[in-house]
């Protein structure tokens, strides 16, 4: 069922992948989406997102969300293209690649990599990742609670997308895992905070997705084989059904969900 009221939404990191799939799914919602993407370089992509997307009161916003400036630039932006911003989706997120001690796409095992590389690795990282969602949930949080929503609109939602690696532990990519594992932790802190004002946080945490991020584990038969052994399913999972889950969290009626992580892995790894 449609819904009646037509709600702003903000996706990071909406150029592709799971960004992509989630404004698509906002769109068919009903939803006016703010397409984020990082910068000149992914400008092509978001514009087919864009187009892509059901519906009219779409746009596309650029931004580092790793500079705290930019980062209060996009969300006065979003405010500015959609009157409010209802929904925020921290789903942007970046594997940092090392300099000349890569072994493959971010690797950077403690033993193989430089100190040099090893601190640039968890300072991007940690910068994108975990601060730059961080920033903007500030900024579009206190958005949240300064502007009225329409009738039959909660107050907000704020749905971070994490990672299985926060739990299962990521030893070639720490950074990357203890990135997501504060994002995690952070909503968690939101959900306390915020829910005193009647927005909702919730974070999912994906195992493998069919993405270009996850393409070195799909990279030739052998290691396909063993990244879809990791479910009982036998597969990995669909930007599609990570986006309607996110959709779903984000729903007026999910407001008890608030505080939850949810495993979203087909039972890959289980705690």
């Amino acid at each position: 069922m449609q819904p009646t009221t037509s709600r702003g939404v903000l996706v990071t990191g909406a150029s592709r992948g799971v960004g992509a799939a989630v404004a698509r799914a906002f769109a068919e919602r009903g939803d006016r989406v703010v397409v984020h993407h990082r910068g000149p370089g992914s400008a092509d992509r978001a514009d087919e997102v864009l187009g892509s997307l059901a519906g009219e009161g779409h746009v596309r916003l650029a931004a580092d969300l790793a500079d705290p400036a930019a980062v209060e630039a996009l969300a006065a932006d979003a405010v500015a293209a959609l009157g409010r911003v209802d929904v925020l989706v921290n789903n942007a997120a970046m594997i940092a690649e090392p300099g000349s001690s890569a072994s493959r796409r971010g690797d950077h095992p403690l033993d193989a990599t430089s100190y040099e590389d090893w601190v640039a690795v968890w300072q991007r990282t940690i910068a994108t990742n975990l601060l730059g969602p961080a920033n903007l949930t500030w900024c579009v949080a206190r958005h949240m609670l300064e502007v009225a929503p329409a009738d039959g609109v909660p107050v907000g939602r704020v749905v971070n997308v994490g990672s299985r690696g926060a739990y299962r532990g990521e030893p070639e990519i720490p950074a990357y895992g203890a990135s997501k594992a504060g994002l995690h932790s952070f909503g968690q802190s939101m959900a306390q905070h915020l829910g005193r004002h009647g927005i909702a946080v919730t974070s999912i945490a994906p195992g493998f997705i069919a993405t270009e991020m996850a393409g070195y584990a799909m990279a030739d038969p052998d290691a396909a084989e063993a990244t879809r052994a990791q479910s009982p399913f036998r597969r990995v999972a669909r930007p599609e059904e990570v986006a309607a889950a996110v959709v779903a969290l984000a729903e007026p009626a999910a407001e008890w969900a608030s505080g939850a992580v949810l495993d979203f892995n087909g039972a890959s790894y289980l705690r």
